[in-house]
């Protein structure tokens, strides 16, 4: 289980952060450990406020002994912005990912992402397909704009929460109501996260105000989701009130090499509420097909 969230975890210690200009504002990653490089994706949520370090702390703790984790933040979702588009939002954030890789010198990596983060990595496997070699998501849809569910009513409850508290960005009851539907453990909404929240909120309304005044434009990627040949795992919350789990059964209908693990007890962020189970599946993951890997590098 995840320690108990506090403040301190929306901002990573020192030595962790970093940021680097673009054509398109400041894009902010953290990286930690060192040996294979592997991309990790954060996650939709409150915007701005769904840090980096919020949903993946004690998970970078667990993958950094073996591998060099680079994460990067959303677009207008932490650090990284503000950007105001119009298209299809996964392509600006998979041009904040691209920018990251290029400044590193990263040609390859496994790609891991919770949400809009999950999104974001496959619409990178799909955009640049050279430079995705596995994939991890989960809590996601294939498509910006989601995908049709076959029983749960869309949009899903924690975006109506989601759409109530960004007209309001610093209403502290309506940031609860949104924190509540994403977490499983509603004890994980403390007061003192709350007020961090809403004090980092406060400190990036440029970041809000971009958002407001972007049109993210709706893209279907089902279709495409076939040609996506490498290995992929999917991890989902079983009590996702954001993407019910059927979505997870849906993306693994479409991807023939795709596996999917169902986590009780766990909403939309599974990184954050089970990230010992999170880490171990990943590693696990990461093992089971080196093999294949090699094979197709020889």
């Amino acid at each position: 289980m995840p320690a108990a969230v506090s403040p301190r975890d929306l901002l990573p210690p020192e030595g962790y952060a970093h940021t680097i200009d673009s054509p398109e504002g400041p894009v902010y990653y953290l990286e930690a450990g060192s040996g294979e490089p592997l991309l990790l994706v954060s996650a939709w949520g409150p915007t701005p406020g769904s840090t980096a370090w919020l949903l993946y702390r004690d998970v970078l703790a667990v993958l950094s002994k073996s591998y060099r984790c680079i994460v990067v933040e959303l677009t207008n979702y932490g650090h990284t912005g503000p950007v105001t588009f119009h298209e299809p939002a996964h392509d600006v954030c998979v041009r904040a990912v691209v920018r990251v890789l290029d400044h590193l010198g990263i040609a390859k990596v496994t790609a891991v992402g919770t949400s809009m983060g999950a999104t974001t990595c496959l619409d990178l496997a799909l955009q640049h397909p050279e430079r995705v070699e596995r994939l991890v998501i989960g809590a996601c849809h294939a498509s910006t704009g989601g995908d049709p569910y076959l029983l749960a009513p869309f949009p899903g409850e924690a975006m109506r929460l989601h759409q109530e508290s960004q007209a309001d960005p610093l209403d502290r009851e309506k940031l609860e109501r949104l924190l509540r539907s994403l977490w499983y453990d509603e004890t994980n909404v403390t007061r003192e996260l709350v007020d961090a929240l809403l004090a980092f909120r406060a400190a990036h309304m440029d970041h809000w105000q971009a958002s407001v005044d972007s049109v993210s434009v709706p893209h279907s990627n089902m279709a495409a989701l076939a040609t996506i040949p490498v290995p992929t795992l999917v991890i989902h919350g079983r009590f996702d009130r954001m993407v019910p789990c059927e979505q997870a059964l849906q993306i693994m209908s479409y991807m023939p090499n795709a596996d999917v693990v169902l986590l009780n007890e766990c909403g939309h962020w599974p990184p954050m509420e089970r990230p010992d189970v999170f880490a171990s599946l990943v590693l696990d993951f990461l093992v089971r097909t080196e093999s294949r890997l090699l094979e197709a590098a020889a």
